[in-house]
């Protein structure tokens, strides 16, 4: 269900009958791009409908740069892996411009020789129900159960051969090489893919993936930021019968009675799933956001603009000497891609809990404990296991850090009484500002009591900002040092140390030589008496050097950092 509809008019009737090499279009190609078309020639079948003579031959990346971001019109070609490509096309008429995935068969209507297949495949059925266990490739059985279903022939010999099998039952049944690679690809995507959205799965690049009704998706790019997919679902039936099987396939069937889910896929992206048109007036909807296998690392942060050196210099200081941290933010502003990245920070000996809702927290520590929730309050699926449950059982199993993914309720009490106690503890929450912050714990449904929050000794303000240059950003807006809580005012004092400048895109140290944490709570676990507690400042511009120096080297991997800043923690060099 749902199918790919092209953003130009596309041309027809060439063939590759004597080879790639004597196309005129091919001739046209740059080299790379040439090369991948003799690998996988549907590659070239598509650029064949290109409409060159006004958006030219597109360019071929192996991998992106995030440079390419700035390009206006962009019209470019990556491969994904899996024999995939995309295309990012230019639309000249609209803020976003065309993403279209390039698969095998796609430029050919496969519906009825898929139909056709189907009836092959049923004497094999059991062969593929039998098959169990996490650890077998089910994708590996299916292309077995094919080439017992299907017989090669040449396309001279389709036609001749098609009406023979139609005559003699339990005949195998015929295709071209080219329709077998089609119907090999199009099986295992759509028995135990994700149908038409297994390319956007695939592609690393994709942040996130947004159907709001029938008509095209919508994607958000880590180069091209907002795009539009060339995946179109034409009605609302086609959709709410996508939707189905696709809740379905993830174990978590939605209906009338239950049109909402929220679920994990097997790559670890979270997906909402929003069924029929009682609840949403728009109809059936889905919002999937993509699990990165590997995070991106602070020093990557850095380079990307997010944070400057010294910024990640002052988290390293504070995470090490146990400092309980908020990242605090809108939605989609990148707190957990930046709570990810500053666990490097940790010490590399420390036993860590994480708790979440959904798991997308990677610790590189190899003394961490991963713990999910499961199920909901209410459903019938069998007793469910909450946030509340697991922090509070996390108390227990003595943590040097707990790691929590987000606090929305009564689990910011435990969380807030563990910090009491002397338990460093580092959660994103969702808030704009340090205010508001303040606001919502000390308000139902989480309910600190005041004289608690100084407990909370860092705020991290993270932000989707509009930047100078008129693109899109993700930025610390501000880091934010709780002092403490005056009962007689009946307010909190707080220090911001660092600010980011919306005018010049440039982060200014609001908080020198006036740290409380740096000064009065850092520099004496540094052991520095209170005449020399300002040469913690040296100290924070010396671990930003290091971590540029390794930026330089070309360090810039997740667990490449761990592994270089757990060494140099041991020999006493970022300790």
């Amino acid at each position: 269900m749902g199918s790919a509809v092209l953003p130009f008019p596309a041309k027809t009737g060439h063939s590759h009958q004597g080879g790639v090499a004597d196309c005129p279009v091919f001739r046209l190609l740059p080299g790379p791009l040439q090369e991948a078309s003799k690998k996988d020639e549907f590659l070239l079948d598509y650029i064949h409908l290109l409409p060159v003579e006004d958006v030219g031959i597109p360019e071929y990346f192996e991998e992106l740069d995030r440079k390419l971001g700035d390009k206006k019109n962009p019209n470019l070609i990556y491969p994904i892996g899996g024999g995939l490509y995309i295309h990012i096309y230019p639309d000249h008429g609209d803020t976003r411009d065309y993403y279209i995935a390039i698969e095998p068969g796609m430029l050919s209507d496969s519906t009825a020789l898929m139909e056709e297949l189907e009836d092959h495949l049923v004497d094999h059925v059991s062969e593929f129900e039998a098959v169990d266990g996490e650890n077998v490739d089910r994708a590996k059985v299916l292309r077995e159960i094919l080439k017992k279903s299907v017989s090669v022939v040449k396309p001279k010999q389709l036609k001749k051969a098609r009406k023979k099998a139609q005559k003699k039952s339990g005949t195998k049944m015929p295709v071209t090489k080219t329709q077998l690679s089609s119907l090999r690809y199009q099986l295992v995507r759509d028995k135990e893919g994700l149908g038409v959205l297994e390319p956007l799965i695939q592609d690393s690049y994709i942040e996130d993936i947004s159907c709001s009704g029938t008509g095209p998706l919508f994607l958000e790019h880590k180069i091209f930021k907002s795009l539009k997919a060339s995946i179109n679902f034409q009605s609302a039936d086609e959709l709410d019968t996508f939707v189905i099987q696709l809740s379905e396939k993830i174990g978590k069937p939605v209906t009338y009675r239950n049109p909402i889910i929220d679920a994990t896929l097997p790559d670890g992206s979270r997906i909402n799933v929003v069924y029929g048109d009682d609840v949403s007036k728009r109809g059936s909807n889905f919002t999937i956001r993509k699990f990165a296998s590997t995070p991106l690392s602070i020093v990557q942060l850095v380079q990307f603009g997010g944070l400057t050196w010294e910024m990640a210099a002052y988290l390293s200081l504070s995470m090490l000497h146990g400092m309980n941290m908020f990242i605090s933010g809108e939605t989609a502003s990148g707190k957990t891609t930046l709570m990810n990245a500053v666990t490097v920070f940790l010490h590399p000996t420390a036993k860590i809990v994480s708790i979440e809702d959904t798991p997308e927290l990677q610790v590189p520590h190899p003394n961490w404990i991963r713990e999910v929730i499961r199920g909901r309050p209410g459903e019938e699926s069998g007793a469910s296991v909450t946030m509340f449950d697991l922090l509070r059982a996390a108390l227990r199993q003595r943590p040097n850090e707990i790691v929590i993914g987000e606090i929305r309720g009564e689990e910011g009490a435990i969380a807030f009484q563990a910090m009491q106690t002397g338990q460093s503890c580092m959660a994103t929450f969702h808030a704009a500002t340090v205010e508001k912050l303040i606001q919502r714990l000390t308000g139902h449904p989480i309910n600190i009591p005041k004289t608690y929050v100084d407990n909370l000794n860092l705020v991290v303000t993270q932000s989707m900002v509009r930047l100078p240059n008129g693109k899109d950003g993700r930025r610390i807006v501000s880091i934010n040092e709780i002092v403490g809580y005056d009962p007689s005012s009946d307010s909190f004092s707080f220090i911001e140390v660092f600010r980011w400048n919306p005018t010049s895109d440039t982060f200014e140290f609001t908080g020198y030589m006036n740290s409380y944490l740096l000064e009065e709570v850092i520099a004496l676990k540094r052991g520095m008496p209170a005449q020399r507690k300002r040469e913690i400042y040296g100290e924070l511009t010396r671990r930003g050097n290091i971590l540029r120096r390794l930026g330089e080297q070309g360090i810039t991997d997740f667990y490449d950092l761990y592994q270089v800043l757990s060494k140099a923690v041991r020999e006493g060099v970022f300790g």
